[in-house]
């Protein structure tokens, strides 16, 4: 028996609704286990927007019995390590370690996420860390270009908003909005800890049981995002060299059946060095240096964009270049030999990515918070490989409409410059 064939998924709900994945890998000498809080920006009223992320730092600060330092040298002196990271739609706690220092980690993760004392002194010095932070966006156009684009792209629904936040709200919020925050949205049931590596999911559950204790429920979700159904186009000027655009079309959610097609068709269009806009824009007509194409999958929705940075003078012809490759996505099949090559970058990404046990306890996570049911490695290589021609098509065919095209340009281009572009699709 391969060892990829022994391992073995488990899933346990508590009584308070916590959800415990796990994925054994009896081959790995390491575990990466994380505390997925469904909880992100989207959650977030517009004048506590920044707070999830602002929250997630804070949870690095100190707790009871451990000072900030300790926190971070608790696994890094073990050989292993602990993060975070927040998102639009959930909040992780992480760490990678040794498979003999499980016990060790959950006792961490559980102590930052149940003891974490919050501060008035740790909570004003973060505010100066969580600013700085928004000021290195602001000064990056290619990341502000993306903030930019989702705000537009949503037309102000909460799933537009910033992950970071404004500097006004982050600089205004206090200890008894972080800790109402936590209240209502660190819930049993908005919670899933999920493990891969060489793991007893027994063990886990046990460790578990014992060390965490979230209020119990769900909280309140808002509504639903609705895609756009209109072109809009928003122009943010700048002396800047250059511009950096984002186009961006309706996607589907995280569990939609069409997800594999939809990624076929961005791999095709901009992932990587072969990808067709790379290849066109930049190696073929050198007018960007840097050009890909991205898919976002949210729980209720989703989204498909480009991005490319270009001077003003190539601006016009590098919009122009990337719609007629889109118009030619709708009207004519891919070859079955241009198929097969997507297939096998996109196999090889997604097999490349579960090597790590880290790779792996992310994807079940995701999936777990997402709405999909657990899909092995096997069962997705196998969903990849029946990818057809015409569902990529279709997909395009589908995605590739002018009504809900949003367009975001930061840099010195004009509406002038935009005059001459047809950007019917």
């Amino acid at each position: 028996m391969s060892a990829k064939s022994m391992i073995k998924y488990s899933k346990t709900v508590l009584k308070d609704g916590l959800r415990i994945i796990s994925e054994k890998v009896p081959s790995a000498r390491s575990i990466s286990i994380g505390v997925w809080v469904d909880v992100g920006s989207r959650d977030e009223q517009a004048h506590e927007n920044g707070i999830s992320h602002f929250i997630e730092h804070m949870l690095f600060k100190g707790t009871k019995k451990r000072s900030a330092k300790k926190i971070a040298s608790s696994l890094e002196s073990l050989g292993g390590n602990i993060n975070a990271f927040t998102s639009r739609e959930q909040t992780c706690y992480m760490a990678v370690i040794l498979d003999e220092h499980l016990e060790q980690a959950v006792d961490v993760l559980s102590d930052i996420l149940m003891n974490s004392t919050l501060t008035q002194e740790n909570i004003e010095r973060e505010k100066s860390v969580v600013v700085e932070e928004i000021h290195e966006i602001r000064e990056n156009p290619s990341d502000l270009v993306h903030e930019h684009f989702s705000e537009n792209f949503w037309r102000g629904q909460p799933l537009g908003r910033s992950i970071i936040g404004t500097e006004e709200n982050v600089l205004a919020f206090s200890r008894k909005d972080i800790v109402g925050y936590m209240k209502k949205n660190y819930r049993s049931e908005r919670v899933v800890i999920a493990a891969a590596g060489n793991v007893s999911h027994r063990k886990l559950v046990s460790l578990v049981r014992k060390k965490f204790n979230f209020p119990k429920g769900s909280g309140n979700r808002g509504e639903d995002a609705a895609s756009p159904s209109d072109f809009s186009k928003y122009i943010y000027t700048n002396n800047s060299a250059q511009n950096h655009i984002c186009l961006g079309f309706p996607g589907i959610r995280f569990s939609h059946a069409d997800r594999y097609n939809l990624l076929g068709l961005y791999t095709y269009l901009g992932s990587g060095m072969s990808s067709v806009l790379f290849q066109k824009i930049r190696e073929e007509k050198g007018m960007a240096y840097s050009i890909y194409a991205f898919a976002d999958f949210f729980r209720d929705n989703g989204l498909m964009g480009i991005y490319f940075g270009t001077d003003r003078q190539h601006l016009a012809e590098a919009i122009s270049t990337t719609l007629k490759e889109l118009r030619k996505m709708k009207k004519y099949r891919l070859s079955n030999r241009k198929l097969d090559n997507i297939k096998a970058q996109i196999k090889g990404h997604l097999t490349l990515a579960l090597e790590s046990t880290n790779g792996r306890m992310a994807r079940m996570g995701r999936q777990e918070l997402l709405g999909s049911e657990y899909i092995s490695l096997d069962k997705a290589l196998k969903d990849i490989d029946r990818i057809k021609p015409d569902q990529i098509l279709e997909m395009a065919r589908k995605t590739f409409v002018l009504e809900g095209m949003t367009v975001t340009s930061l840099g010195p281009g004009t509406d002038e410059d935009f005059n001459e572009v047809d950007f019917s699709v």
